[in-house]
């Protein structure tokens, strides 16, 4: 506890004054949903970074100067059909973007559930990344962010983490000794990159919802993770941009929370583009598809204003 407190103290004082990038472990204390073993965590860098077999969760803080900072923060969750994390091409990338319009980005390595080390494979990514909004919620003053403007950003089945995050959050348990823990998880905004939004068979990435529930699920846990019927009236507004040309994650998977999100009136922008494919993140070398995060920006910076 007098770690965490110190801690908090020293980035609260450092970030304050400079802008930073650094790296802080999501648990400080004993890693829920964890069991030691003999596996190691993977990073290739063969063309863009993948990381797989995660052990120890972290975030990537990357803030932008102090006098360009708008109070904006992003979450990021990087895809890889839960088998793995597009580290870079997904996670840090997109995070210096935000930066370069003066957001605050905190990319997320999270565990996957494909790994032994995890005791129930599908609870690990969402405790991840429930930890991660509150740890950036709990050093908002600190890193110059307002604490009601702290959004999620997730592509393929990083959306689906994000989707999840947005659809399964609590307010934070105020007797809780850990300070982060105290702290909402609730998104203030949401991005959908080509989300992974369903379990249901009929037009999920297959894949993904392998590596989560394994081969048989529960019928429970399909609706559960199934994210288009959990939408609220307390789901946070959302951006979603998808390729209808998609082989890996079909368009059907935004359309349908995008129809969830108008049935219970929250507030959602989508963008369909007719080419693009799969897994294109920035899609910095197509004019046309790029138009994306320009869309983003001002969606955000609509948000801003409210």
């Amino acid at each position: 506890m007098r770690y965490l407190i110190l801690l908090t103290f020293i980035l609260t004082v450092s970030t304050s004054i400079f802008a930073q990038n650094f790296t802080l472990p999501l648990w400080n204390r004993e890693i829920p949903n964890y069991q030691a073993t003999d596996e190691v965590e993977i990073r290739d860098s063969t063309d863009i970074v993948r990381i797989s077999f995660v052990q120890k969760p972290d975030i990537a803080v990357f803030l932008p100067a102090k006098k360009t900072a708008n109070g904006q923060a992003v979450v990021i969750f990087p895809g890889g059909g839960y088998r793995r994390l597009a580290y870079d091409y997904e996670g840090s990338e997109p995070a210096k973007l935000l930066n370069s319009r003066g957001i605050a980005a905190i990319v997320v390595k999270y565990r996957l559930p494909n790994s032994k080390s995890n005791v129930i494979p599908h609870k690990s990514p969402l405790l991840d990344a429930q930890r991660a909004l509150r740890i950036t919620r709990l050093h908002a003053e600190g890193w110059n962010i307002d604490k009601e403007q702290i959004g999620i950003l997730g592509f393929s089945a990083g959306g689906h983490l994000a989707s999840t995050l947005g659809t399964h959050f609590d307010n934070g348990d105020v007797s809780n000794a850990d300070p982060v823990e105290r702290m909402s998880c609730r998104p203030d905004f949401m991005i959908l990159g080509y989300p992974v939004i369903t379990m249901n068979a009929d037009f999920t990435h297959m894949g993904s919802r392998t590596m989560l529930l394994g081969d048989n699920p529960d019928p429970k846990l399909i609706k559960y993770y199934s994210n288009e019927l959990q939408v609220s009236k307390d789901t946070p507004p959302t951006f979603i941009m998808h390729a209808s040309d998609d082989n890996a994650v079909p368009v059907e998977n935004s359309l349908v929370f995008y129809k969830a999100l108008l049935k219970n009136n929250i507030p959602v922008e989508m963008h369909i583009y007719p080419e693009g494919g799969h897994g294109f993140s920035l899609a910095s070398k197509d004019s046309h598809l790029r138009d994306w995060t320009e869309r983003m920006f001002s969606w955000l910076e609509q948000l801003e204003k409210k």
